[in-house]
């Protein structure tokens, strides 16, 4: 597992981190940990025995999967976020445990306002009063990186001030150094662990947190979808005001609307959601399948309706990114579920995939049954959010191996798909998504480049031809000088290094003991003494010890019943 310099010496340094860990899991029911590090037999420790009667009786009334969840929120920002991010890969975890982690949420207690106005001094370098008329104590949302606070700058725009907590990238840090260090140890201790890459995954959740943390990423995104968007006037990406912001800090323009998990008050608004639902899910599938660039959590609180049925997209940190080849692979197969081309769904996966398939006939067996249980259904019937849950155990089965970007899709079409049937009972994903993959499949973006292909491969082939004299000149000189080495590598020879080897020490076995009778009647005949019955000790000896070794050996034969 690839770590930062020194991460895997750092995790062990944090004993108090570890312990209060162990507190948490104890206390949710996973007491057996205890068992495993034999801490009840540790004074210091003493106090997670008491936890561990909490644990238990808790374990009485609350499923595994539920206490893992609250555990997880309980460990704070870090194990939040990574609940969260292990809740997109169905590919790993448990379809219970996944559904679970999805209900994570990411809020918690507000930090002091004077805290949040130092931050914002210090990051901007000037006195607040100099940058703001008017600066909110009371925040208007709190999340575990952040709190956002109302505000309005010294030009008059009212804005949203959203300020890093404080300390917040070093309680990260150290989670994240323990969590490289547990990785490290599983994977040294666990092949199945190894075979999951669990330290990959580590890696993969340290980069996409250090995005999070950085507010002038998160400001690039903004830009980002705005520019996509220019030209639709019923979407709102807020304005990000550059001078203001930050690592630590994001200013951006204040807007006002509700929820779109506030049915009621949007039919008081006498906005359509039976629209709201349609065009919400749209526009998610545009930015998926016509951008390549797409908003990876657009649940209730990241979506605002405005009172004209402007739809606005907040908190832009998780994005997925889908180049122009992935995302024509993603509708071929999508293209290939609804026209049931079995096979061509199978062999777009194995593109996919990392890792070969076992068996291509048995991935295309279970696709077309896949494609037959869901066909039957009618569309009413038919939930996106399942076919793609039941889709991704399917890869799973095939031990394929897809890239993360598939995960984030899978995540980003599922949770809007919720917000949909939230809106109307009525909503139906398929008819959403089908306009959208005949498009994408129409338009091969690889038909678009072919001349260039074509161009380059023609510019490879001319360069190869021109060099190949040269290259064939230096192979012959290399071969007249001897200087030429060939290596051979034997591969599934090793059960049968492993008999030879067998045969040999038994046939070794052998002439010694032939050896040690031929030399004790030498020993005999010779009537060498010391004598025991007029017989000499030494003949007897070696006969002894001649004995119990062919003994040895012919027990051995027998035992693998090869005589």
């Amino acid at each position: 597992m690839r770590t930062p310099l020194g991460r895997r010496h750092r995790g062990p340094l944090h004993i108090g981190r570890y312990g209060e860990i162990l507190s948490v899991l104890v206390r949710y029911g996973f007491g057996d940990i205890l068992s495993y590090l034999n801490v009840e037999r540790q004074s210091i420790l003493k106090r997670l025995v008491g936890e561990q009667r909490k644990g238990r009786a808790l374990a009485r009334t609350v499923s595994r999967w539920e206490r893992i969840r609250l555990a997880v929120e309980d460990l704070g920002p870090t194990f939040v976020k990574l609940g969260q991010f292990m809740s997109n890969r169905p590919d790993i975890l448990p379809p219970e445990l996944a559904s679970e982690l999805e209900k994570l949420q990411d809020s918690t207690r507000p930090f002091p306002a004077e805290e949040a106005r130092k931050i914002v001094e210090q990051e901007l370098k000037r006195p607040l009063a100099d940058i703001f008329d008017d600066f909110s104590d009371t925040p208007i949302a709190s999340a575990s990186i952040a709190q956002v606070h109302k505000g309005r700058l010294r030009s008059g725009e009212e804005v949203a001030i959203k300020v890093q907590r404080p300390r917040i990238r070093q309680i990260i840090a150290t989670d994240l150094d323990i969590l490289f260090h547990l990785a490290s140890l599983l994977e040294r201790y666990y092949e199945h662990a190894r075979a999951l890459r669990v330290g990959q995954l580590v890696e993969e959740f340290e980069r996409a947190i250090r995005k999070e943390l950085d507010f002038g990423i998160e400001a690039a995104h903004m830009e980002a979808f705005r520019r996509n968007f220019k030209d639709e006037p019923r979407v709102c990406i807020p304005k990000v005001y550059d001078d203001f912001t930050t690592r630590r800090l994001l200013v951006t323009e204040l807007v006002h609307g509700m929820k779109v998990s506030e049915i009621e008050r949007l039919r008081r608004e006498n906005i359509d959601t039976h629209e709201i639902a349609k065009r919400g899910a749209d526009l998610v599938l545009k930015q998926v399948f016509d951008h390549g660039f797409f908003h990876a959590d657009p649940h209730p609180g990241n979506i605002l309706v405005k009172t004209d049925g402007t739809i606005c997209f907040l908190d832009c940190g998780a994005v997925g990114i889908l180049p122009p080849s992935l995302r024509y692979h993603i509708g071929v197969i999508l293209y290939g579920v609804v026209s049931k081309d079995s096979e061509r769904v199978a062999r777009t996966l194995m593109r996919l995939s990392h890792r070969p398939v076992r068996s291509i006939e048995h991935l295309e067996h279970d696709i077309a049954e896949f494609i037959e249980e869901y066909s039957s259904l009618s569309l009413k019937k038919l939930h996106v959010a399942e076919v793609l849950q039941r889709f991704a155990t399917l890869i799973v089965k095939h031990d394929l191996e897809i890239i993360p970007g598939f995960y984030l899709l899978l995540k980003s079409i599922v949770t809007i798909e919720g917000v949909g049937y939230r809106l109307d009972p009525d909503f139906n994903m398929i008819d959403n998504i089908e306009p959208h993959v005949r498009r994408l499949v129409r338009q091969n973006p690889r038909l678009k480049y072919l001349p260039y292909d074509v161009y380059f491969a023609a510019m490879d082939m001319a360069s190869l031809l021109k060099e190949m004299p040269f290259e064939f000149k230096d192979l012959i000189r290399i071969v007249k000088a001897g200087e030429t080495r060939i290596q051979f590598e034997h591969r599934g020879l090793e059960p049968l290094i492993s008999k030879l080897d067998q045969s040999v020490n038994r046939l070794v076995f052998a002439v010694v003991v032939a050896a040690l009778v031929v030399g004790s009647s030498i020993v005999i005949h010779a009537d060498i003494p010391p004598e025991v019955f007029g017989i000499s000790a030494i003949g007897i000896i070696g006969f002894c010890i001649a004995g119990l070794i062919g003994f040895g050996l012919l027990f051995s034969i027998l035992r693998q019943k090869r005589l």
